[in-house]
């Protein structure tokens, strides 16, 4: 296989296929202002995903901050038709409600760390999960991915100094297929949002 699909990562390789993206963090919520939202926008424009945006209700960011930066944010996505790279900690359940009728190309849990039923909510959204080093920590987790239809499903190696390649392999072992399989199927999924 030629490039593997990494969706979300801080270490972009000129080996794998990845995304460019625009979006204020709920980190940096509180210090988000109209002109800084407005900067978004027209980066969004140019990029090919608003992102990472969300929700992380283990920082130290008020939730009313976070939850006001992120709706501005979803608004964006769905003025451009932009997909989002969400960005969610602790909320997933405000998460699903803030997303509640927004009209988006695709959304993406980058990094996810929920439950077994909370990844089925999202993918009978239609929303795809990404996993990677941080799943390998939580039995939790792994179940989640296992329980994620290949079709929605996602690697990435966000910040972590782990080759997308090797990401591929575990995730492959854990689910019991070839990685190739797995390989293919990440492509088509990228295709399929992003053309």
């Amino acid at each position: 296989m030629g490039k593997l699909v990494n969706i979300h990562t801080h270490n972009p390789a000129k080996t794998e296929i990845t995304i460019r993206t625009a979006g204020i963090h709920p980190y940096d919520a509180a210090s988000a202002d109209t002109i800084r939202l407005e900067a978004i926008e027209r980066e969004a424009a140019e990029a090919d995903a608003v992102g990472e945006i969300g929700l992380d209700f283990a920082c130290d960011v008020s939730r009313e901050e976070q939850e006001h930066v992120f709706r501005a944010q979803l608004a964006i996505a769905e003025r451009l038709q932009k997909p989002v790279v969400l960005h969610c900690v602790r909320a997933f359940e405000p998460t699903m409600a803030m997303l509640d009728g927004v009209r988006l190309p695709a959304v993406i849990f980058h990094g996810f760390i929920g439950s077994p039923e909370q990844a089925r909510r999202a993918v009978a959204q239609g929303y795809y999960l990404s996993f990677g080093e941080r799943t390998f920590r939580s039995p939790k987790s792994i179940e989640a991915m296992r329980s994620t239809p290949l079709s929605h499903l996602f690697v990435e190696n966000d910040e972590a100094p782990t080759p997308i390649a090797e990401l591929y392999e575990r995730i492959a072992t854990l689910l019991d297929i070839e990685t190739r399989v797995l390989e293919a199927q990440a492509t088509e999924n990228f295709e399929r949002i992003f053309g």
